[in-house]
């Protein structure tokens, strides 16, 4: 089975190419599902330990937790510490589940995958990108987002130029639903194709 991890930066397309994948049959592992899923169940008291507060009824209050923890690297890289291992241990069951089941490829949706050194996870990796301008008025549409917002996201993010440059394969969503849909088809063709599990490149 090929894994292949999907990523981009905010505003690029990603959660509309994940849906692709999906509905061509292709598995696929969505890591904001997953920590939401996780915030409402495992995760919560464990946030609530370590952020006393930030949680209702057992489930992480994600406003409350993102007050406490935007802007402080310290109260971030212990979230992060509490949360990543949790969303890697889900994936990896998703991952033997689908590979027990024969699928020939599977896809890893990681919002920072570059950020979190989630390359060695995968066997391919498809980076979503799109026009700066597309991307700046899409994120800023969204709402509470500012211009501030926008920029300190970015700064914590790999520049997409970068994450081009270390892509396998990319979908520039920037192009319509078509184009990135057609994009998505070539690439399953290409790595679905290949069942024997030998470089598809």
């Amino acid at each position: 089975m090929i894994v292949l991890g999907l990523t981009g930066s905010i505003g690029m397309g990603k959660s509309t190419t994940a849906k692709m994948f999906a509905e061509a049959g292709v598995p696929v592992h969505d890591s904001d599902e997953t920590v939401h899923r996780l915030y409402a169940g495992k995760a919560g008291p464990l946030v609530e330990a370590a952020f006393p507060g930030t949680t209702d009824a057992g489930v992480v209050d994600r406003a409350r937790l993102g007050a406490r923890v935007l802007g402080d690297a310290v109260a971030l890289k212990r979230l992060e510490a509490i949360v990543h291992p949790l969303v890697r241990a889900d994936a990896d069951a998703f991952l033997a589940r689908h590979r027990a089941a024969g699928a020939p490829l599977a896809v890893l949706d990681i919002p920072l995958l570059f950020e979190t050194g989630g390359r060695d996870r995968v066997d391919k990796v498809v980076v979503v990108t799109a026009q700066a301008e597309v991307q700046r008025a899409r994120v800023l549409a969204r709402p509470g987002m500012s211009e501030a917002k926008l920029a300190a996201i970015l700064a914590k993010q790999v520049p997409d130029a970068e994450k081009r440059r270390q892509a396998d394969f990319i979908v520039d969503t920037g192009q319509g639903f078509d184009a990135a849909r057609a994009a998505v088809a070539a690439i399953i063709a290409e790595l679905a194709g290949d069942k024997s599990g030998k470089d598809a490149s």
